[in-house]
């Protein structure tokens, strides 16, 4: 390994142990602690990936995965960040983006068509007339480059863990900052969760130098690091990104494959500064790197950058780093600064240790090697335009900072700076947040300490365990300002290393038109790749600013969106293993042969086909309860119990129906509506003694009503106990012309004969053996008994029911058939023949809602939309001749070629004979006799015949039997 520094480097790295893994089939030897990155380069492979539009060879820039150029694949993983990626025994690495060999790339033969390739080349060529043939021509090839990496479809299945924690104070980032405010903050009594995307805390500190005694960041290190791991209040989390903030402080925070959203009552940001490359020719060659990208491999990795270095130093920290590149033995060419004067107080280590300092230079071109896949030289520049070639395989580059701002960005802050670029400060910084450190504009280490400090203490102080803290805020630092952006006259000067983005590419679209930043990202796709403009954002706006004579200020930068940085589908998507319900009848469902089906969080029954086709045992069960009689699981219905003396004044209020004056032992239909006078739910109320109800709801709407009675309940200070109940008790639908029957087949207490047990009657006993609740209801519209029972007794008495039924012809039914059922009696499905919008009038429930009581929800909203008038009203309709336009649910009705309304329910009724549905369409037409236009699925536009509901037995005379 070529490239290995000696003992005292390389704090990341186990020497005593080895691995290997292979690169592009060439065989990497590394150590664990390792990342596959530094592996490479320990052992001389500089090359990494190919550039996505020029095929460029580029290699390590930031090493903290902040950039696209060390993107690979690992067996069928694309896109892996190969500097954070820890290298592992035995796994298969290849470059991505490459057409034959990384080192003999036929791709970047197109770098010799980029003249013809020009910023916004698509839009001028796709769009207009005549078109087409270009398009032809250009579209596969486009398709065939597009994206990075390759995804198997056949890819093992992965497991994603989710998880919610919550905490007082979260702290994003564990460098010295944020280290010093979640200390400040747990001394206070604060819950803090610290998050550090390194696999260390700690941030610059184990890497950077921060002044001529190397020792001083390892002592801040020691001491902070020990301090926090010590205070039980501090949860840690390392190798953790935030990815985004959202609102009330929800943050995502992924690590390996586990998403952590956190609530955190206070944040503070330690996110630290983004180092920022410079803008000259050649600037994406191999063996050019950032300043910290150096120190990361020598004190990480024990890997040597380089042989021969030359160190730009923008700022102080490049001077820092030459130090350092001299302490690992790398000799240094030169190191120049642009400015005249020495400003860093250096001067004596440097004149002592020899290095050569260049003042008044700036950087103009990088020229490579035989082969073009790595550094040979650099060309410097003085301000007469003197040129001197410096001979290097190492150039590190101190450019300069922006802070880490995409977080507070993401929460509403601004990032603002002056007019020279000189000063980056995060502004109006929003309620429950802190901004600490390199994020908060400071770059002097115990200024950087004592803002997290302080930014720890406000946290706390926010939370009222401490009063806030005196004294100002530590002052901001100015970092120097890059060199000036300016086009090189033979280009290849990139802006945006991720699209091969050059300065006369910015600038072209600035004279295309585009004056502001959003509109060029958007025209050439600037900061559009993986690295999201980090690199890109500034310089880019630099050159807008000059194009156009205006401020930096004025340009401003292009917005930050989440997510930070990479995240897998696998973590958006809901991976947890879909977990339905199932009612204490589902073992009596599966041993009939039923095929169940999702409904919501339930598992229910669709059909029970046994040998017939599903389309003929449909019919055999709608036959079932229309001539003999059918059992339907109903368990799933909510089911809620009011007690109280003000209970039926409540009821009263929460529904549309009088249900002070319903007599004990009746069921009464309940309607409730929204304050906008919207449908919520329906369901029925069987009054069982003076202060006590039994009331049922909706499946899906149960929980929804249940909080709204509760809420009510405490706004209106009434005298009532509400217990959702639907878990403790099952129900079945026992339904036709035999029903009662079979009933009076079990023993029992209850008297179920005509005269004992009419119709909206409810009685309580005991029913083979079972204590029941059962009320004489039911939407078949055949003569029907709701049995409600403790769960614990279903199984029994869907037997004994079975058992009682067998010789009336008794069969289970399914949830299809129950549809059609109702569909033929012209019953809404709340949620589907329904939406936010309905009302009662627009269903022709109208008779549902009381005249004589002075409130309920929605009453005032109801009248008030009947003084303005109907704009639609559900119809009942039926189809002649067959459905051979494919009319289905959700299909538009049309009035002279424009969407009225759509089909809410549809389905063909054995009783009926005929195609029947319900649909919503312009009052007018929604009269029995008039026709209404349908648009198929086929495309195909029918009439269809408005007729009056119910569709079954009008009189409603079945039910009454």
């Amino acid at each position: 390994m070529t490239n290995r520094l000696g003992s005292g480097w390389g704090s990341r790295i186990d020497r005593g142990r080895a691995l290997a893994f292979t690169f592009e089939g060439r065989r990497v030897a590394g150590h664990p602690g390792d990342t596959i990155a530094s592996a490479l380069a320990a052992n001389g492979e500089w090359v990494l990936s190919r550039s996505f539009k020029y095929h460029r060879p580029r290699g390590i820039l930031t090493m903290c995965g902040q950039d696209a150029n060390t993107l690979v694949q690992i067996g069928e993983e694309p896109n892996v960040r190969a500097d954070l990626r820890l290298a592992s025994d035995g796994i298969a690495v290849t470059p991505q983006n490459v057409k034959g060999s990384l080192r003999r790339d036929r791709g970047q033969i197109i770098e010799r068509f980029g003249r013809f390739l020009p910023v916004g080349f698509y839009y001028r060529t796709f769009f207009g007339p005549r078109r087409s043939s270009w398009l032809k021509l250009w579209e596969p090839m486009i398709r065939a480059s597009a994206g990075l990496g390759t995804v198997s479809t056949d890819a093992a299945p992965r497991r994603y863990v989710k998880e919610t924690r919550h905490c007082d104070v979260l702290v994003v980032g564990g460098g010295p900052a944020g280290l010093a405010a979640a200390i400040r903050a747990a001394e206070a009594g604060a819950g803090v969760i610290l998050v550090e995307k390194e696999p260390e805390l700690g941030g610059a500190l184990t890497y950077a130098r921060f002044a001529a005694d190397a020792g001083l960041g390892a002592r801040h290190l020691s001491a902070l690091r020990d301090r926090a791991l010590a205070l039980p209040g501090v949860s840690v989390m390392t190798g953790a990104t935030c990815n985004g903030r959202f609102a009330d402080n929800w943050l995502p925070v992924i690590s390996g494959d586990r998403l952590v959203r956190i609530r955190a009552a206070e944040l503070v940001l330690a996110t630290g500064a983004h180092e920022q490359p410079l803008v000259f020719r050649n600037n994406d060659l191999p063996g050019i790197m950032l300043s910290s990208a150096a120190q990361r491999l020598m004190r990480h990795y024990a890997v040597r950058p380089g042989q021969r270095a030359v160190v730009y130093a923008g700022d102080r920290d490049g001077y820092l780093a030459a130090l350092d590149l001299d302490d690992a033995g790398v000799r240094i060419a030169a190191i120049v600064d642009p400015e005249i004067e020495d400003r860093d107080g250096l001067s004596e280590e440097l004149a002592r240790r020899g290095l050569p300092v260049m003042r008044g230079r700036t950087l103009t071109e990088a020229k490579a090697g035989p082969g073009g896949l790595h550094l040979q030289s650099v060309e410097v520049q003085d301000a007469a335009g003197t040129r001197k070639r410096l001979d290097c395989d190492l150039l590190v580059v101190a450019g300069g900072y922006t802070p880490g701002y995409q977080l507070a960005l993401h929460a509403g802050a601004r990032l603002a700076s002056d007019d020279t670029g000189t000063r980056f400060s995060i502004t109006d910084v929003p309620a429950h947040l802190h901004l600490a450190g390199a994020a908060a504009g400071l770059s002097d280490l115990d200024g950087v300490i004592a803002s997290g400090e302080a930014a720890g203490l406000r946290a706390a102080a926010a939370l009222g365990l401490t009063p806030a803290p005196e004294g100002a805020v530590p002052a901001a630092c100015a970092w120097r300002r890059s060199a000036p952006v300016e086009p090189h006259p033979k280009g290849r000067d990139f802006v945006d290393f991720d699209e091969d983005l050059q300065v006369k590419d910015i600038e072209n679209a600035v004279a295309d038109g585009y004056r502001e930043l959003e509109l060029v990202k958007r025209y050439s796709t600037v900061g559009m790749g993986p690295s999201q403009g980090r690199h890109a954002a500034l310089p880019t706006a630099r050159i807008v600013a000059r194009k156009t004579a205006r401020s930096l200020a004025e340009v401003g930068i292009t917005t930050s969106r989440p997510p930070f940085g990479p995240e897998k589908l696998g973590l958006l998507a809901d991976t947890t293993p879909e977990r339905y319900r199932h009612t204490a009848l589902h073992p009596c469902h599966v041993q009939a042969g039923a095929r169940m089906m999702p409904v919501g969080a339930w598992w229910r029954p669709f059909v029970y086909p046994g040998s017939e086709p599903p389309a003929e045992a449909i019919l055999r069960e709608i036959r079932a309860v229309r001539e003999d009689v059918g059992m339907l699981d109903v368990s799933t219905l909510g089911k809620l119990e009011l007690r109280g003396r003000d209970a039926a004044a409540f009821l009263d209020r929460i529904y549309t129906m009088a249900h002070a004056g319903q007599p004990v032992g009746r069921v009464r239909y309940c309607l409730a509506l929204n304050e906008m006078g919207s449908i919520l739910d329906d369901g029925v109320a069987f009054r069982m003694s003076e202060q006590h109800f039994y009331v049922t709801a909706t499946t899906g709407a149960v929980d929804r009503l249940f909080a709204e009675m509760t809420l009510q309940k405490a706004i209106w200070g009434m005298q009532v106990d509400i217990q959702n109940v639907t878990a403790a008790f099952a129900a079945i639908n026992l339904t036709g012309p035999k029903a009662r029957a079979v009933l009076q087949g079990l023993a029992g207490d209850i008297d179920f004969s005509r005269e004992a047990f009419g119709f909206l009657d409810g009685r309580e006993g005991m029913l083979a053996g079972s204590p029941v609740r059962v009320m004489r209801i039911g939407f078949t519209g055949e003569l029907s008994y709701e049995i409600h029972l403790p769960q614990s007794h279903a199984v029994g008495m869907w037997q004994a029911l079975a058992a009682a039924g067998a010789d009336l012809g008794l069969r289970p039914y399914g949830l299809e058939a129950s549809r059609i059922l109702r569909l033929e009696k012209g019953h809404i499905i709340i949620g589907q023949d329904t939406d936010a919008l309905s009302t009662p009038d627009q269903l022709g429930m109208g008779w549902a809602l009381s005249r004589k009581k002075p409130f309920y929800t929605g009453k005032a909203a109801v009248e008030a939309r009947r003084a303005l008038g109907e704009t639609r009203q559900l119809c009942g309709f039926v189809l002649e001749g067959g459905n051979a336009a494919e009319v289905g649910e959700s299909a538009l009705v049309l009035h002279d070629g424009q969407p009225v309304g759509h089909v809410t329910s549809f389905g063909h009724s054995p009783s009926v004979g005929k195609w029947i549905g319900l649909a919503y369409a312009p009052p007018e037409q929604a009269v029995p006799g008039a026709q209404i236009r349908i648009k198929g699925f086929s495309g195909t536009e029918v009439s269809a015949a408005v007729v009056a509901l119910p569709f079954y037995d009008p009189t409603n005379a079945r039910q009454e039997i």
